[in-house]
C-alpha cells in the first residue's frame, strides 16, 4: 500500500487532534495577536496613565493621580469578569444593553468566541453578515475588551484629578462601569440598535472618548473646582515623566486600534499605520499654532495634539485611507487646540467647570470630530472589510455616505446625553453617602493628607527623619518634627 501523501500543513497549524489545547478552530496568529494586542492596551493604562498622571500634576497631588488611575485599572477588571463583559457583549437584553453576568467559568472561557448580538440581516430577512466570531477563545475576547473599559475609566478620572475624595472614586468606578460604559459597548459594538444602524465607530471614538470626555466633564461639574490656590497655579512635577508616559500611551495604540478587527489582517495593518500618521500630524499641527500664537512650543501642548490625534483617528483607524488620516490629523490638532486655547477663555460655563487636564477638549471634541469625520471619509472597501452593513461608506463616496454623516451625528449625540444624565444620577448618588469632594485641610495638603504619602520625599521637601539628617539626633523625636503617617512606612 502506497504511503499517504505528506501534510503540505506544518504540524503547529495542523490543529485537528493535535492536542484539546489547540481546538480546530484557534488561529494562533490572531490569538497571539489580540493578546499582545490587549497587553499593549493595558500598557498604555498601567504604567502609561499612572505615570502620566502622576507627573502632569501639581507635585502635592502626584501620588493621588496616580493611584486614582491604579485602583480604577484593578476595579474593572473584577467588575467586567463578574458582570460587565456580558452587559457589554452578551446576549440583548434591551435595544442599548446586554444581560448581565458573569464571565468567570471554563465552560464559557474555552470556548469559540463570539459576540452572539452582532448577526446583520437585510430588510427582507436575508443574512448580510454573519455574527463576529474570530479564531480564539472567549477568554482573550474578555480580556481584551476588559483593558478597554478600564482606560475609558482612566481617561475620564483625568478631569477630576486634586480634589476627588478618593473614597467617592472608588464607588463611581464600579457605578460608572455598570450604567454608562456597557451601554455605550453594547449598542456601538455588541449588536445594539446603533450597531445594526450602521453608525461607525472602529476602536471607541464614541464607546471611549466621547463618552469619557462628557462624563468627566459632567462630573468635575458635580464634584467642584480645585483650591484656589490649584486652579491658578498648577504646574507638572517632573515633564520628562510626563513624556515617558505620553509615549507608553502612543505606542500602545498600536493594540488600541490595530486589534479592533480581532485578527492579525490586512484592515489591522491599515489601522496601526493610520494611527501613527494621525497622531503625528496632529502634534505637528498643534505645536505650530503654539509657537504661531504663543512664540514658545509648549511640551503639554504637543502631547495634548498627540492625543487629539490618537482619539480623532480612532472611530474610523481602519475605515479611512492615508490622505484622509492627514487630514483628520489637521483638524484635531486644530479644532481641539481652538476650542482649548480661545472658546475655553472665553466660555464662562467653560471657565466655571474645573476639567483638570481639559479631557473634554482632548477627547469629547476630538471623538465627536473623528465620528464625524469618519461618516465624510470612510472608504467603501475598507468599510466591507469590517462593518456589518457592507454598503457604509463615508459622504465623499457618494450614494448613501451622506446618511452616514447623519449617523454619525445621532450617534454621538446618544452617547452624550446618556452620559449627561447617568453621571449626573450617580454623583448624587453618591454624595447621598460621602462627600463628592476632599475637605479644606485636605485641598491644601495634598497627598500626605490624603494618603499619608509623598512622591518626593526629600529632606526638606518631604517628612524629616532625623536619624538620616541630624547628625546630633539621639533617639529622641526632635520638636516641630512628626513621624510618617503613611499605610506604608518606612522600617
Amino acid at each position: 500500500m502506497a504511503a499517504p501523501p505528506p501534510n503540505p500543513v506544518p504540524v503547529a497549524y495542523q490543529t485537528a487532534g493535535t492536542s484539546s489545547a489547540v481546538p480546530p478552530w484557534l488561529n494562533k496568529g490572531d490569538n497571539g495577536w489580540q493578546m499582545i494586542a490587549a497587553t499593549l492596551v493595558g500598557l498604555q493604562s498601567v504604567p502609561g496613565l499612572v505615570i502620566l498622571y502622576g507627573s502632569i500634576v501639581k507635585k502635592k497631588w502626584a501620588v493621588n493621580s496616580a493611584f486614582m488611575a491604579l485602583y480604577a485599572f484593578a476595579a474593572v477588571i473584577i467588575c467586567w469578569v463578574t458582570w460587565g463583559y456580558k452587559m457589554s457583549f452578551g446576549h440583548k437584553l434591551l435595544p442599548f444593553w446586554g444581560k448581565a453576568g458573569p464571565a468567570l467559568g471554563q465552560k464559557f472561557l474555552l470556548e469559540w468566541a463570539s459576540l452572539p448580538e452582532t448577526t446583520q440581516y437585510y430588510s427582507n430577512g436575508e443574512l448580510e453578515t454573519a455574527m463576529i466570531q474570530p479564531y480564539y477563545p472567549m477568554a482573550t475576547m474578555v480580556w481584551f475588551q476588559c483593558v478597554f473599559a478600564a482606560i475609558t475609566i482612566i481617561l475620564l478620572g483625568g478631569s477630576l484629578l486634586a480634589r476627588m475624595n478618593i473614597k467617592a472614586w472608588m464607588m463611581f468606578v464600579p457605578l460608572w462601569l455598570t450604567f454608562s460604559y456597557t451601554v455605550g459597548a453594547f449598542s456601538l459594538w455588541g449588536g445594539g440598535f446603533l450597531f445594526h444602524w450602521g453608525v461607525m465607530d472602529y476602536s471607541g471614538g464614541y464607546v471611549i472618548h466621547l463618552s469619557s470626555g462628557i462624563a468627566g466633564f459632567t462630573a468635575a461639574y458635580w464634584v467642584g473646582p480645585r483650591s484656589r490656590k490649584d486652579r491658578e497655579r498648577f504646574p507638572p512635577n517632573n515633564v520628562l515623566l510626563m513624556l515617558a508616559g505620553a509615549g507608553l500611551l502612543w505606542m500602545g495604540w498600536a493594540g488600541f486600534n490595530g486589534g479592533d478587527p480581532y485578527a492579525a489582517n490586512i484592515d489591522s495593518s491599515m489601522a496601526v499605520l493610520n494611527t501613527n500618521i494621525c497622531a503625528a500630524t496632529s502634534l505637528l499641527v498643534w505645536t505650530g499654532l503654539d509657537v504661531g500664537f504663543f512664540n514658545k512650543p509648549s511640551v503639554i501642548g504637543a502631547v495634548q495634539g498627540m492625543i487629539t490625534g490618537l482619539v480623532c483617528i480612532t472611530p474610523g483607524a481602519g475605515l479611512v485611507q492615508g490622505w484622509a488620516a492627514i487630514i483628520m490629523g489637521i483638524l484635531s490638532g486644530s479644532v481641539p487646540w481652538f476650542t482649548m486655547m480661545i472658546v475655553h477663555k472665553r466660555s464662562k460655563l467653560l471657565q466655571n467647570i474645573d476639567d483638570t487636564l481639559g479631557v473634554f477638549h482632548t477627547h469629547a471634541v476630538a471623538g465627536l470630530l473623528g465620528g464625524i469625520l469618519t461618516g465624510i471619509f470612510a472608504e467603501p472597501q475598507l468599510c466591507k472589510l469590517f462593518l456589518p452593513i457592507i454598503s457604509s461608506r463615508g459622504g465623499v463616496y457618494g450614494g448613501s455616505g451622506g446618511k452616514q454623516v447623519l449617523k454619525q451625528i445621532v450617534g454621538g449625540l446618544f452617547i452624550i446625553g446618556w452620559n449627561l444624565v447617568v453621571t449626573t444620577i450617580i454623583c448624587n448618588v453618591i454624595n447621598l453617602v460621602t462627600p463628592l469632594r476632599m475637605s479644606e485641610e485636605e485641598l491644601q495638603i495634598g497627598d500626605d493628607a490624603v494618603h499619608g504619602e509623598e512622591a518626593y520625599a526629600l529632606w526638606g521637601d518631604g517628612d524629616y527623619d532625623p536619624s538620616r539628617h541630624n547628625p546630633n539626633y539621639s533617639g529622641d523625636k526632635l520638636p516641630g518634627h512628626r513621624a510618617s503617617s503613611g499605610a506604608t512606612q518606612v522600617v
